[in-house]
């Protein structure tokens, strides 16, 4: 049964990036769909996170909400892949459940694709990578920049950065919980903040 959701998920999931207008996301969502998942669907540990998580789900009407709050005990949530490029305290504001990329646990060499929560009253600051990337959020909203679009987004929302595109994200008292994808260029060793997050706070 608990395999079943865990699927059920990922079908949710690629129906989203199926539906994008950039070539990229179909491709996603076709990568995700015929690759074969070698992760043992035991439950796992709840992140520090959980009850946060869950609280904020479950005010959403998303499918993909519904999808991951069903499955949440089987989720990886831990750091975020570029962690070790980000101080402790951009770190400490969200955490990541990759699903899909080199590493796994779903392997796939051109594509990453994975959920992120981000805790309320939080701002990450501006940064960039050489991964195209789109976001889909599906509970809770921030203000978000994109490039020069400054404005809230909610759920349901599809946010996509072309590569080397400024993005940044502030949420207010809900947090918020998207998908995200990159493809293209997908190495870390590019992500670089172009914002200080003291001065960021500061001003």
């Amino acid at each position: 049964m608990q395999s079943d959701l865990f699927e059920t998920m990922l079908e949710v999931i690629a129906v989203e990036y199926e539906a994008e207008s950039d070539p990229q996301g179909p491709h996603t969502a076709q990568t995700l769909m015929v690759t074969p998942s070698p992760v043992a669907l035991d439950s796992l540990p709840p992140c520090a996170f959980d009850a946060d998580i869950r609280a904020l789900l479950a005010t959403s009407n998303h499918p993909v909400a519904r999808a991951v709050l069903a499955a949440q005990t089987r989720l990886p949530w831990g750091s975020n892949p570029v962690e070790d490029l980000t101080e402790d305290s951009i770190a400490a504001m969200i955490t990541v459940a990759t699903l899909m990329g080199p590493n796994g646990p779903i392997p796939a060499p051109d594509v990453r694709l994975g959920l992120v929560y981000m805790r309320p009253d939080s701002y990450y600051p501006l940064h960039l990578h050489d991964a195209d990337e789109t976001y889909v959020i599906v509970a809770g909203q921030a203000l978000w920049t994109a490039g020069e679009d400054v404005r809230m987004r909610r759920a349901g929302e599809l946010i996509h950065h072309p590569s080397l595109m400024p993005h940044a994200f502030r949420t207010g008292p809900e947090g918020f919980l998207a998908i995200w994808r990159w493809s293209g260029d997908i190495n870390t060793h590019s992500y670089a903040f172009i914002e200080d997050l003291g001065s960021a706070l500061s001003a």
